[in-house]
């Protein structure tokens, strides 16, 4: 018993380390694209900040609010609708289908901003790490969100 604890513990301290190592590169990649499209880097240090600062880059900061909107009003609904399922638990499942699109049009936008196509929106959605380092590290230049010429403004 004390074996199977013991590799339990050193399988979480793998995953651990694992984790540790994932969000620091994307923190790094993160802070290199926030600075090419002329945001402070220190913004993708923070998790809640940072969604918000891609949207910008990208796309639309109310695209993200009605994100976060339908992942709270998705979640109150599940919780509500509990083991019984029913009506409020497909609304709940609607929720999180328009998060989940709202995500993938939002990455792809991301891909657009740098000047990149379908091809870089899918390493994007499926070798995250590799893909975000290439945008920041790589030779990709910010156009402006959705790929159109930025109009220098910079509100919040």
């Amino acid at each position: 018993m004390e074996e199977l604890a013991g590799a339990i513990l050193a399988g979480l301290a793998v995953y651990g380390v694992i984790s540790l190592a994932w969000y620091i590169i994307m923190i790094i990649a993160n802070w290199k694209i926030f600075t090419k499209a002329g945001q402070p880097g220190w913004m993708s240090i923070i998790p809640f900040l940072n969604s918000f600062i891609l949207f910008k880059i990208s796309w639309n900061t109310m695209m993200f609010w009605i994100m976060i909107g339908a992942g709270v009003v998705g979640g109150v609904l599940s919780s509500i609708a509990g083991e019984n399922g029913g009506f409020l638990a497909i609304l709940s499942l609607i929720c999180t289908v328009v998060m989940i699109v709202i995500a993938v049009i939002d990455t792809h936008k991301l891909s657009k901003s740098f000047g990149h196509g379908i091809g870089f929106t899918l390493g994007l959605l499926f070798l995250s790490p590799i893909f975000t380092l290439i945008l920041g590290f790589g030779k990709s230049e910010y156009i402006g969100p959705n790929g159109e010429k930025a109009s220098g403004e910079s509100t919040f």
